[in-house]
């Protein structure tokens, strides 16, 4: 019986190895189990590669600025982090013990470089890869077989996966959308406005003017802040909703109340731990259907280019 979604299986080869491999099918349903839509497993995969910027400490927001240690450390932080956020099991010879088979855990930041060492023959590999600068990530179930690999010269006798066997690989997902890394994808004259002012609330003011109508993670905030108190410089009562208030922008975080107002807005939802700002203008009911919102006791929808905002309305708290 085949799992509870093959729709991740692209091709022949899967289809039939998933038959054939009650192992490989009880890990790949378990996993699907924990993590229907791989939200969970994209965050982990995103906190990890923010892990290694340390952007609060370091000011970093950018892969190639890592040393090579700490790119190398990054295949152990990610299995580290799945385990903490999935509680797999210790394996006995592989990494992970998941649905009682061992599994070993295998991270690169190129598609196809993952370095299986020789222990993992006939073992199953689950198979991570992810890129910050195309915002896409993978991960796969592969049986590690002799004959599917390159033949390695490095001291660590590690091989990596032949291209033509890589269909062999059962993707639980595959290009999946990687939480953005806002300041590595602005524009450059905008990322440099935003870095540029020498306090961390200037910074923040400035990160949520300029990068309206995307989610914005807490690391990219903790990275523009460069403040321990990095929450409190979002909020009201001084900080950039208090500071972007008079330009009609707010920012909205992943409270049910925000939530709510960003999809009648028609804009991305924040999920945990992200904001959206925005800049409204009042309107009036049947503005050529543009997406509104009741707040203050007025509609609001997105600003236009050159429509100039009011002061923009409060926001519900956290409890409404």
């Amino acid at each position: 019986m085949l799992p509870l979604d093959v729709s991740a299986a692209t091709n022949i080869h899967a289809l039939a190895l998933l038959e054939g491999d009650p192992e490989l099918s009880a890990v790949y349903k378990h996993i699907l189990r924990l993590d229907p839509a791989g939200q969970r497993f994209g965050a982990v995969l995103r906190d990890t590669i923010d892990q290694l910027l340390n952007g609060e400490v370091t000011g970093r927001y950018d892969w190639k600025t890592l040393f090579k240690t700490e790119k190398t450390h990054a295949g152990t932080l990610v299995e580290i982090n799945l385990q903490r956020e999935f509680t797999f099991d210790d394996g006995i010879d592989m990494d992970y013990r998941i649905a009682g088979v061992d599994v070993d855990c295998k991270y690169s930041q190129q598609f196809g470089a993952w370095m299986i060492p020789p222990e993992a023959m006939g073992h199953l590999c689950l198979l991570v890869w992810a890129d910050d600068y195309k915002s896409r990530w993978s991960a796969g179930l592969l049986r590690i077989m002799p004959d599917w690999l390159n033949k390695g010269n490095n001291r660590d006798l590690k091989l990596t996966v032949k291209a033509e066997h890589r269909n062999k690989i059962l993707w639980l997902w595959r290009d999946a959308d990687l939480p953005e890394n806002v300041l590595l994808h602005m524009e450059e004259a905008d990322r440099e406005a935003v870095i540029a002012p020498k306090s961390g609330q200037a910074r923040l003011n400035e990160l949520f003017r300029r990068a309206q109508n995307r989610r914005i993670g807490r690391s990219v905030v903790r990275t523009v802040a460069q403040q321990k108190d990095y929450m409190k410089r979002v909020r009201g009562n001084g900080g950039a909703r208090s500071a972007l208030k008079e330009e009609g922008i707010i920012i909205m975080g992943d409270y049910g109340s925000h939530r709510r107002i960003a999809a009648e807005l028609g804009l991305p939802v924040p999920r945990e731990g992200e904001f959206v700002s925005t800049r409204l203008i009042e309107v009036t009911h049947g503005r050529n259907g543009q997406p509104s919102v009741h707040l203050d006791g007025r509609m609001w929808a997105c600003a236009r280019s050159g429509e100039v905002s009011p002061a923009a309305p409060s926001l519900p708290s956290h409890s409404e």
